[in-house]
């Protein structure tokens, strides 16, 4: 009778002993999770992370620029249940303008034309990626525009992913979409020394889309008109062939603002209070400033007005039809300017 309760004591050491080593291991490998896991949400000196920092300030009295942001993001989150019917789980490829500082715990989706070459400029200044360069300035245009200088979120696994989704503070800039879409069109067809995309679309443009074409215009693709530009949109087959160029790609396309919740909703006409108040949460506000632009050279509301004088009704129509969830999503009036009923 001795031996069953001898093979117990002896099983009973070995998973204690098991149990031991799991332990040993666990609490090896704890520490160094966990310091992993504060460098990566990004903690300032306060030792709280850009997202805390937004919601602990939302828990005290609200200063006028954060009430602002929390009705953005009512209205965004509102917008969304109301014009979304069907939600999806996100693929790496819609992570691809999302841009991660894991060094200030921060994940921002740049939109082309909305001063997304200074935001890039201020995270390399961030993340280290200008070197010696401090002021953001420094970094030349085309600079900040290299693959590879800035890490997107969807070169991290899924579960990197996940984290960074839960902990970073998330945040976009988004732009009237008509003054946007004016913007992108006199960058890219009306600049001189815009030769790629005058090749690469002016010339498809120019061929389909105007009668008679001469044989220079043809080859150079340099003097597309708006009208033209606007009937390449709405052209059912471009879409087909391949998906817009992100100059001209909807907001919600290319940030998904439906399936991210962006902590953030910065806007262009009010570029510098909400870039200031993004470099507060990050706790970075002393050690780069966001810079300025020049606001003689801004596409304004007056300005896309000009441009949508030619466009007949019915083309207008199809147009707001295309650019029709930006507007709903961010909470931008339908322009006066447009004639359709």
């Amino acid at each position: 009778m001795r031996k069953p309760k001898v093979n117990r004591m002896v099983l009973a050491m070995c998973l204690c002993c098991f149990i031991m080593v799991i332990f040993y291991f666990h609490s090896n490998l704890k520490p160094a999770s966990a310091q992993g896991s504060r460098r990566s949400s990004g903690q300032g000196k306060s030792g709280r992370s850009p997202l805390q920092m937004l919601y602990d300030s939302d828990q005290l009295e609200q200063s006028a620029v954060q009430v602002t942001h929390q009705g953005r993001r009512e209205l965004l989150e509102d917008a969304c249940h109301s014009y979304t019917l069907k939600r999806r789980v996100l693929i790496p490829e819609d992570l691809k303008h999302v841009i991660v500082d894991d060094q200030h715990g921060l994940l921002y989706c740049y939109v082309p034309k909305v001063a997304c070459t200074n935001w890039k400029r201020v995270l390399m200044v961030l993340t280290g990626a200008a070197g010696p360069h401090r002021d953001p300035l420094d970094i030349p245009a085309n600079e900040a525009h290299v693959p590879g200088n800035l890490r997107t979120l969807s070169e991290y696994s899924t579960s990197q992913i996940n984290q960074r989704l839960r902990s970073y503070l998330k945040f976009v800039f988004v732009r009237e979409p008509f003054e946007r879409l004016v913007s992108a069109y006199r960058n890219k067809f009306t600049r001189s020394y815009n030769t790629a995309f005058h090749k690469r679309y002016g010339t498809k443009i120019i061929r389909r889309h105007r009668p008679d074409p001469q044989a220079k215009a043809l080859e150079r693709g340099d003097d597309v008109s708006f009208e033209e530009f606007v009937y390449y949109l709405v052209d059912p087959a471009t879409q087909r062939e391949e998906p817009f160029n992100e100059h001209w790609e909807r907001v919600h396309s290319l940030c998904h603002p439906c399936l991210i919740h962006y902590d953030v909703v910065g806007k262009y006409e009010t570029l510098e209070q909400d870039s200031r108040y993004v470099l507060q949460l990050a706790g970075v506000k002393g050690q780069v400033t966001f810079p300025t632009s020049a606001k003689n050279t801004r596409t304004t509301g007056d300005m896309a007005a000009q441009f949508f004088h030619n466009i007949s009704p019915f083309y207008q129509k199809k147009l707001y039809n295309l650019y029709r969830m930006d507007f709903l999503l961010f909470n931008y009036s339908t322009p006066e300017y447009l004639k359709f009923p």
